[in-house]
């Protein structure tokens, strides 16, 4: 797939700068300097002015696109403060001469030559300018070393919960195959009619967990196929109990990361009642707004002995789901845990 190159804030204010301090700032500014006769019929003259504002700027883009940047990340901050002083009061300076003399070659015979000729005789160091340069490419330098940083550490958080992504599947396949095989195997003992749909089932399952969930999007309606399956196993493993997954008719083509309310699921099943209890059950709901989905999950609990760890209750799968959450949905989601004498809830809304 081709690689998509996206307009950043560090690119679009680099562009600003160049557009609105380099052509336009310094244009007037060397205009107001040449004093040369006014153009009532044009509103940009001696545009040769700024052609030489922008090819007199051009030696900055080293220093501000890779020097500080890298000086910065490398913490070299002695070498970068002579890194600018070299810059600014020595190649800047020595650079806009050379263009001066070019311009005043290129522009002979004509009345901005002027302005070119009389600049001959002076070091190209100006104050103003000195100062303005110093300060807006620096500040392009500075943005482009935030920015990388940012999506360094994106990166670095985003290949962690891939590791943690395929740490939870290591762990939910022999748990999960293991358990599934073993009511398959009962039921086939028993001749069950329902055994080879369930092979099926599982075999579908099974393909989600090793092939879908290695992309870093899939669609919600591949997740709640899986998780209806997921549901529909474990009603087959307590047949008696109330486990039920409600889902809306039609589904929305919106994109989730794989397996993001596994971990929900997982603790209800874990901890609920409906191992022990006929009576007790498991249930789940997903609701789709026009703004935001929802996906709530409650289920009877054991009673005080669950009651006096809930605060392990769901490890290492919450803190999971809180990180990836706040990697793909920062300030976009609210998780609710609730739990009381007799039910254990869960809520997620994400906004869309």
């Amino acid at each position: 797939m081709p690689k998509k190159y996206a307009i950043t804030f560090p690119i679009a204010f680099e562009l600003l700068i160049w557009l609105f301090y380099v052509c336009m700032y310094k244009y007037s500014y060397y205009l107001d300097l040449a004093h040369l006769p006014v153009k009532r019929d044009s509103n940009f003259p001696y545009l040769q002015i700024c052609a030489f504002g922008i090819c007199s700027t051009l030696c900055l883009i080293p220093y501000y696109r890779w020097a500080v940047p890298r000086l910065l990340y490398a913490k070299r901050y002695w070498i970068l403060f002579g890194v600018t002083l070299l810059m600014f009061l020595v190649i800047t300076p020595l650079n806009r001469m050379v263009f001066v003399w070019i311009f005043a070659k290129l522009t002979a015979g004509l009345p901005v030559n002027t302005f070119f000729a009389n600049m001959l005789g002076w070091y190209g160091m100006d104050p103003n300018l000195l100062v303005t340069d110093l300060l807006a490419f620096f500040c392009i330098a500075f943005a482009r070393f935030s920015y990388q940083n940012e999506v360094q550490r994106h990166q670095i958080e985003t290949d962690n919960l891939q590791l943690q992504l395929g740490m939870l599947k290591a762990q939910l396949q022999p748990h999960f195959l293991f358990n599934t095989l073993n009511g398959l195997y009962g039921m086939s003992l028993q001749g069950s009619k329902d055994t080879p749909r369930f092979i099926l089932l599982l075999s579908q399952m099974m393909q989600y967990i090793l092939y879908d969930c290695d992309k870093e999007l899939v669609t919600l309606q591949d997740e709640m196929v899986f998780l209806t399956g997921y549901f529909e196993l474990e009603q087959k493993k307590f047949p008696t109990a109330k486990i039920n997954l409600t889902t809306p008719d039609i589904t929305p083509d919106i994109k989730i990361p794989p397996l993001l309310f596994l971990p929900l699921v997982e603790n209800s099943f874990k901890h609920g009642k409906h191992k022990l209890e006929d009576s007790a059950g498991v249930e789940a709901k997903l609701t789709i707004t026009g703004k935001s989905i929802v996906f709530s999950i409650k289920n009877d609990i054991l009673g005080q002995a669950a009651l006096a760890k809930k605060n392990t209750r769901g490890g290492i799968g919450l803190i999971n789901i809180k990180k990836r959450l706040e990697l793909y949905y920062p300030s976009r989601y609210s998780l609710l845990l609730q739990e009381n004498d007799n039910h254990y809830m869960a809520e997620l809304t994400i906004a869309i």
